[in-house]
């Protein structure tokens, strides 16, 4: 399958590289670059447009798990049950997560401490029971 400018549509690169063991999400990044340009899809997901083709072809080697939040979040509308705020689209979650500390903004302050004391979605492990999800 190629697109109209005889390059190799994103979504027959994800075929190819990911085979019959292509996960929903993966799909649904390969489609969401077709119709849109993959810097766009990239932007949209937080991460970089070489990051996103890394994954498109099957040879990402950072924290693939991360990436799948954030596809699921972004672009499959899927949330998670967050402590402080309720239904949060998981790649909000994902981003409350990566915030860095910030003294004077009390919601920032708030998700920062909600991310780090027990919250099940928590990637990060300061103690405790956080979990990896």
């Amino acid at each position: 399958m190629t697109t109209d400018n005889g390059k190799h549509g994103a979504l027959a690169r994800v075929k190819a590289a990911w085979g019959e063991s292509m996960p929903d999400w993966v799909d649904a990044l390969g489609r969401a670059c077709d119709q849109a340009s993959q810097s766009a899809v990239a932007k949209r997901i937080g991460y970089s447009a070489a990051a996103v083709s890394f994954v498109i072809n099957a040879k990402y080697t950072g924290d693939l798990t991360a990436v799948e939040q954030a596809v699921r979040g972004a672009l499959m509308a899927a949330t998670v049950a967050c402590p402080l705020v309720g239904e949060l689209a998981t790649d909000a979650c994902l981003a409350h997560q990566r915030a860095a500390w910030a003294p004077h903004n009390p919601q920032r302050i708030a998700f920062y401490r909600a991310c780090r004391s027990g919250c099940p979605h928590s990637r990060h492990q300061t103690g405790g029971n956080h979990a990896r999800s």
